[in-house]
Order: C-alpha cells, then structure tokens, then sequence
C-alpha cells in the first residue's frame, strides 16, 4: 500500500524527517495536499501506532515514532525533561489530612465542590436578598470567583482619545465617551438643565485633575458657583487648586475683534487675532461656552458677521485640542439646534436636552443627536435633575406625545 500510495509515503517522510513535530498546517504545505487529506492520512498512522500528537500551546504537533516505540522527539534533551501526563480524576480533587473519627474512612475534598456552590445559593435566597437576575448571575460566577477575583478589566486601546463626562448614566450612551478635541452643542429649552449638565461635567473632570473653564456670558461667577453648591459639590476647591475657572465675559467685547477678524480673513491684517482670549494664560483641556444665543445677539443685524466668528471660534477650539461644550438656547422641544441653524453643522457632536410637558407636569429627557467618531445610542432617554444633579437613565425611553409650549 506504502508503494503505490506515493502522497502517504510523503507524509511519512515529513514527519521522519522533522523530529521535533509538524503541525497539520505545516504538512499541508510541505506536502501539497488538501487539508482534508492530511487530517485522513494522520488520523490512519494514529490508528496504527506509527504516529503520536502532542499539544505545544494552542497547535497540535504530530510526529514519528521510531521501531523501539519512543518518538524521536522525545529523546532529544528538550523534550526529556518535559512530560506530559493526561488529566486524570485525581488532578480535580485535594486530598485534605483530617483527624477521622473511628469507623470511617478518609475522605477527600473537591477542589471544585458543586454541592458546597448549591448550599451558597439557597443560603442567600432564603435570606431574600437575590433577586432572580442575581440568582442566575451568582450561579454562574461561584464557580470561578477565585478567577474573577484575580482578573483585571481589560482597557481599550482607545480609552485615552475619550472623555467621560461622570454624570450618572450619560457615559453609557456612548461606546467610549466623548472623543477629545471635539466640540458639542448642549442644546435645549428653558429649564432643561443645559447649565447644570455643562457645570456637572466640568466638575467632574475637575476633581480628574484636568484644566475646565467655565465662561459665562450672563450670570456671574458667583452666581454660578453657589449653584454648584447647592448641589452639594465643593467648586471652591478646585478654583484654589486651580484646576477649576469660572469667568464672565462681555459678549459685546468680543463683537470689537470681529472686524479685525474680517480684515485678517481678507489678508489686511498681518496679525493673527484669537477669537477668544483666555484669561491670566489658563490654557484649558475642557471649556463650556454659556451661551452661544448670548453672543449672537451681540451681532443684531450683523449675521453675516456672526457666522464667520463663529466659523473662526471652532476652528480656534480644534486648534487648541480642547473638548468644548457650546449651549444653545432653543424651543422646548426643538427642531433647529443652534440661532443661525450652522453651528449644528460646524459642531462635531450635538447632546440635545428636552423639557416635555406631558398633560400639566414638564419631564426631562436627554438625547445624544450626532457625536462625530464615537457610535452612540439613537434614542431619548429619561433624565432627572435631583439634590445631587443629573442622572441619566439609558434604559428609561421617552415615547411620543412630545409637545412644546
């Protein structure tokens, strides 16, 4: 059969001559044959005696073996002081050395106990303290709480290109976060919790150790630091630590740099003019504009002007790779996201807040509209301002029945 089967005797020789062993892959190359045909040809030798297969990490390594009955491979120093043993019942089990009382034997203890594992379980649900999710989750985590316990949670490869705001819930809406660099419209209606949403988000990126501005175009620092308060957070501490700012600005001051922003546009002005200037060099990584509708009034009956400052103002942001937050004001439940209608086009990302008045009672809902490198969930979600600020609930779906004022 050796004589006319002319792709056996090949395989034969192959692992004759490769001692050390030959992966299936390896053979179907070296040999020219289907991978089928290998497998066939190995799984005959097998059955003979001729061949024997040992497992070196995740590939199966097939090799000879010689008249006396030993592979080759085994002889060579290498694979002398490596033995390898098939699993038997005893590897599962540890032999525990107790004092055994008179008239019974030794018993030996399961490093794996399911019977143990089950007392656990009944234990706590007579306690009525699992509910039925956790029941199911606690019976597949006993088992390898020794391996959880020792695992660490993987991080991804991009989790430093993303910001996560920390307020309760919102993050889940996203895969990542919020892609740095980006600039978003925070719009809404009257009391729909813009500013707070902006403040909370500042705040918690604050207490991360990162460098947040806050500019208002209409309340004061004050103001808005005891707002902060109110909810029960320490702004006072990180504006020492300086890693906080919250800063008042004119909107009629920056309308004085427009038309030195015009002539730098036509080439009439040497000069490069910023759009913004940040005050006593604070160069901030995240900043929350409060608001865009106050700067476009500053431009009444100039909206041509208006739209290439607002042209220049993000491109300076994505210049100065800071993550920025732009409120708008809008209807209560908008359909156009910004005043001119162009912002919402030159805005990476658009985080849409709702004040829906259901019957006599107004609810909150929030909805991330367009984040530009980020795969987000396309729905409106519930939201509720509390003691303690936002929360956001990602499961919670807001249905029809929208209606502005």
């Amino acid at each position: 059969m050796d004589k006319k089967d002319k792709k056996r005797v090949t395989v034969i020789d192959l692992l004759k001559a490769y001692p050390d062993g030959l992966s299936i892959q390896d053979l179907v190359d070296k040999a020219q044959l289907a991978r089928h045909t290998v497998l066939a040809r190995l799984h005959r030798l097998e059955g003979e005696g001729k061949i024997r297969m040992r497992q070196v990490n995740m590939a199966k390594l097939y090799y000879w073996i010689d008249e006396k009955g030993q592979g080759e491979a085994e002889q060579s120093e290498t694979h002398k002081m490596l033995q390898i043993a098939s699993l038997q019942e005893d590897h599962f089990k540890k032999k525990v050395v107790e004092k055994i009382p008179k008239g019974e034997t030794k018993k030996e203890k399961s490093l794996f106990d399911a019977k143990l594992i089950k007392e656990q379980i009944q234990q706590e649900l007579k306690s009525g303290n699992l509910k039925q999710p956790e029941i199911e989750l606690q019976k597949q985590r006993l088992p390898i709480s020794h391996v959880l316990s020792k695992a660490k949670e993987k991080k991804s490869e991009k989790s430093h290109d993303f910001l996560k705001i920390n307020i309760p819930g919102f993050d889940d809406l996203l895969e990542h976060g919020i892609p740095r660099g980006n600039s978003i419209l925070i719009a809404g209606g009257a009391g729909s919790g813009k500013t707070i949403f902006c403040l909370q988000a500042l705040y918690n990126r604050a207490l991360e150790g990162e460098k947040c501005l806050y500019m208002s175009f209409e309340e004061s620092e004050e103001h808005l630091i005891e707002h902060m308060e109110n909810f029960g957070w320490n702004p006072r501490a990180l504006i020492k630590k300086g890693n906080l700012l919250i800063k008042r600005f004119n909107p009629f001051d920056i309308t004085r740099s427009v038309d030195a922003l015009l002539m730098k546009a036509k080439g009439e002005l040497l000069i490069d003019i910023e759009p913004i200037v940040f005050p006593d060099g604070f160069h901030p990584d995240i900043l929350a504009l409060d608001s865009l509708t106050a700067v476009a009034s500053a431009f009444l009956g100039r909206e041509d002007s208006y739209r290439i400052y607002i042209e220049q103002l993000f491109r300076f942001f994505e210049q100065i790779k800071a993550t920025s937050f732009l409120i708008t004001e809008t209807e209560l439940v908008p359909k156009i996201f910004s005043t001119s209608g162009v912002e919402e086009f030159l805005a990476d990302g658009v985080i849409v807040l709702y004040a829906i008045k259901r019957g006599n009672v107004r609810e909150n809902a929030v909805e991330v509209l367009k984040m530009r490198g980020e795969h987000h969930q396309k729905k409106i979600v519930a939201l509720q301002i509390n003691e303690n600020g936002i929360v956001v609930y990602p499961e919670q779906e807001v249905f029809g029945g929208l209606e502005g004022s």
